[in-house]
């Protein structure tokens, strides 16, 4: 039997499993059953802890079809609260430093890239303003904050067919590696509302690298000039950052319960 704790980030919900002293060999097909909600723990990602030569812990995150991602946001605000303390984490996007705060976490998510080929894009083209867009959206803004983003800001969010757009975009040639989506709006002095389109999970409740790059290319587009509150389905999240600098992301995390599970079944 191994033990799994079970987190969330503002609802985005994880299966968190301590591989440190027993190793669990993870493919896709195993990630994909844990985070089946109907036979399995259910989750949306999956959250292996291990050990690291160089920090305190690595990460590995598998999202609900079982796929291996690069950064999780909202994932890594819920490492410290797991490990007991302040933690230097090693994950495929690079080394990312998190702190418990009063509730959850801050979390220093790195610089982010901002060429095309750092996206990645299928061809050169400004980030900035892409000259691309689909049916009625907005031109859109990339950004990678360990993982690929795009984010449009809609004047106005409600009729926007997320369920819709999201899956359309996500697989679109335009994005090799596939891509996260976000739909945002301004709603008020450095306050943006945001919908995201994980990535293979699907819409989500909350999306702590969305949040990083929204409020990355807010900053770009001089729509927000300070610290950053992005509205979530889940709660809020503050996310500050300046040219040249790195993003730092504060918000919630919770320790839900613990349980035992035998992998070998998965």
């Amino acid at each position: 039997m191994g033990r799994f704790s079970k987190m969330h980030g503002l609802g985005n919900d994880f299966v968190v499993i301590d591989a440190r002293e027993a190793t669990l060999d993870m493919t896709q097909a195993r990630a994909q059953a844990i985070a089946d909600r109907h036979a399995g723990i259910g989750c949306d990602q999956l959250i292996l802890i291990g050990q690291s030569d160089r920090a305190d812990v690595s990460m590995r995150i598998f999202n609900s079809d079982g796929s291996e991602v690069e950064a999780c946001g909202n994932a890594t605000r819920c490492v410290p609260l797991f490990v007991g303390r302040d933690v230097l984490i090693e994950t495929k996007a690079g080394l990312l430093d998190a702190k418990g705060v009063e509730g959850g976490a801050s979390v220093d998510m790195g610089q982010p890239r901002l060429e095309w080929d750092a996206i990645p894009l299928a061809y050169a083209m400004d980030t900035l303003a892409m000259p691309v867009s689909w049916e009625d959206l907005p031109a859109p803004v990339a950004v990678n904050v360990g993982n690929p983003h795009v984010i449009f800001f809609c004047d106005d969010m409600n009729g926007v067919n997320f369920e819709r757009l999201g899956p359309m975009i996500e697989t679109d040639p335009l994005f090799p590696a596939r891509v996260n989506v976000n739909f945002a709006q301004v709603v008020g002095e450095n306050h943006i509302r945001l919908i995201v389109w994980e990535r293979g999970a699907g819409l989500t409740r909350a999306c702590g690298t969305g949040a990083c790059a929204t409020a990355v290319a807010a900053v770009r587009r001089k729509l927000v000039s300070g610290p950053t509150r992005i509205t979530l389905p889940g709660g809020d999240l503050l996310i500050e950052w300046a040219p040249g600098g790195s993003i730092r992301m504060t918000g919630p995390a919770t320790h839900v319960f613990d349980g035992e599970a035998d992998w070998a079944r998965f």
